[in-house]
C-alpha cells in the first residue's frame, strides 16, 4: 500500500506542537512499518537528515506560494493519488482520496472564540468541519478531543481513534550543572524562576499566573517567571498586563526557544506552569516531568489525561489557588520530591512508537476498507 502524508509541517524551521507531532510521528511510523511504501509531500525542501533514508519512502517537494494544501497538494492528488492520504496537522486538500485520515488536535476555538481573531475562528470552524465530514477516519490526540467531536456533532465515536502523542526522547534532566548554566546564561535567565513553554495567546490564560506571581512577590518571595514561546493570536494584552502589575523586572519573555535548549530550561526551573483554558494534549507537561520539574496545570480539557497524578491540578480562573499551590510546591521539599518522582513515571507512559502503532493500524484499516 502507498501511504501519502502531508509532511509540510515537519519541515518548518521553528517547530512547536503540531509541527513536532508531524515530525516525530512520521519518524516512528517509518521505523515501525516495514511493509508499506510512503510518499511525503513537502511545500519546501526539508533539512538534510530530517527523516532516515529508506527505499520505501520518497519525498515529493512541490513548492507553491499560497494555499499550498488547498490548491497545490490538491493538484497532486488529482494527478497521482496514493492509496491512503494522511494529514497529521492541517486540512484535507479540496481534491483527496476517498481513503483519507486526518488528526484533529483540539476544538478549543468552540469554547473560547475570544482567543482567536474573527478570521482565524471562522477558518478553524470550517477546516475542522470539513476534515470531519470528508475523512474516512479521524485521529484525536485525547479522549477530551474525541468527546468534543462527538458532542458537537462533527463525527461519530466509531469514526474516531484516540492516539496519544509521545514524548520527544530529547527531553531528560540535564544533570551537568555547567551545561545547564551555559544555556540559562545565554538566555539571560534570572534565578529563581518558574517556567512556561508554549505559544503566547489568550487561550493559554497566562494572566492567572501573573496575578499569582504578584501576590507571592508582595508576600516577600523572590521569584521570577520565564516565558518561552513565540507570539500567537491576541498576545498584546499580556505584555500590557505585566506592566500594569509592576512585574516588568520579574517576567522574562524569551521568544521562541529551540528544542535543544529546553531541557536545560526545564531542569533549572523550580516549577512549570500551564494555566491553559483548553489543550488538545499539552506536550510541555510531559517535557517538564521528564526533566524532573514539578508541574502545576489547569484541570481543563485534556490536561488531566496527560498529567495523571503527577501534577497539581488547579482551577484556571482562581489566581489565589495558583499562588497558594506555587508557594507550597516551592517550599515543601517532600511535596516537590513526590511530584518529581511521579512525573518521571508519568512521562514514560507516552511514547511515539506506541502512537505510531495506533496510527498504522488506522491507516491499514482505512486502506483495506
Amino acid at each position: 500500500m502507498l501511504i501519502g502524508v502531508d509532511a509540510s509541517r515537519a519541515a518548518a524551521l521553528q517547530r512547536t506542537g503540531t509541527e513536532n507531532y508531524t515530525l516525530h510521528l512520521l519518524r516512528s511510523l517509518l521505523e515501525l512499518d516495514q511493509q508499506n511504501r510512503y510518499r511525503l509531500y513537502f511545500n519546501q525542501r526539508p533539512a538534510d537528515g530530517l527523516f532516515p533514508p529508506s527505499d520505501r519512502c520518497e519525498e515529493r517537494i512541490i513548492p507553491f506560494p499560497r494555499l499550498w494544501t488547498h490548491l497545490r497538494l490538491a493538484v497532486e492528488m488529482a494527478r497521482s493519488a496514493p492509496d491512503v492520504l494522511f494529514v497529521p496537522a492541517h486540512v484535507l486538500p479540496v481534491v483527496h482520496p476517498r481513503r483519507s485520515v486526518v488528526t484533529v488536535h483540539d476544538l478549543g476555538y468552540l469554547y473560547y472564540p475570544q482567543a482567536h481573531t474573527p478570521w482565524a475562528g471562522r477558518y478553524l470552524r470550517w477546516s475542522t468541519a470539513y476534515n470531519a465530514a470528508n475523512a474516512a477516519h479521524i485521529l484525536a490526540d485525547s479522549v477530551a478531543t474525541r468527546d468534543d467531536l462527538v458532542k458537537h456533532g462533527l463525527a461519530r465515536a466509531e469514526s474516531i481513534t484516540v492516539a496519544y502523542p509521545g514524548l520527544n526522547p530529547l527531553y531528560h534532566r540535564v544533570e551537568d550543572e555547567r551545561a545547564r548554566r551555559a544555556v540559562l546564561e545565554r538566555h539571560q535567565i534570572t534565578f529563581p524562576y518558574v517556567l512556561y513553554v508554549g505559544t503566547l495567546h489568550s487561550r493559554k490564560n497566562l494572566n492567572v499566573v501573573l496575578e499569582a506571581l504578584r501576590e507571592l512577590v508582595k508576600g516577600g518571595l523572590d521569584l521570577h517567571w520565564v516565558i518561552a514561546g513565540k507570539k500567537g493570536w491576541l498576545y498584546e494584552p499580556l505584555f500590557a498586563r505585566v506592566h500594569e502589575l509592576g512585574l516588568d523586572e520579574r517576567v522574562h519573555f524569551l521568544g521562541f526557544v529551540a528544542d535543544e535548549d529546553l531541557p536545560a530550561l526545564f531542569s533549572g526551573a523550580l516549577a512549570f506552569v500551564l494555566p491553559s483554558l483548553y489543550e488538545g494534549f499539552g506536550f510541555p507537561v510531559l517535557e517538564a516531568m521528564a526533566c524532573g520539574c514539578p508541574v502545576l496545570c489547569s484541570n481543563a480539557s485534556s490536561v488531566p489525561e496527560v498529567a495523571g497524578d503527577a501534577a497539581v491540578l488547579l482551577d484556571p480562573h482562581d489566581a489565589g489557588q495558583w499562588a497558594e499551590a506555587l508557594s507550597s510546591v516551592l517550599t515543601d521539599q517532600s511535596l516537590r520530591q513526590g511530584m518529581i518522582e511521579r512525573g518521571y513515571r508519568q512521562s514514560t507512559r507516552f511514547t511515539w512508537p506506541a502512537c505510531a502503532a495506533t496510527v498504522l493500524r488506522v491507516l491499514e484499516m482505512v486502506g483495506k476498507g
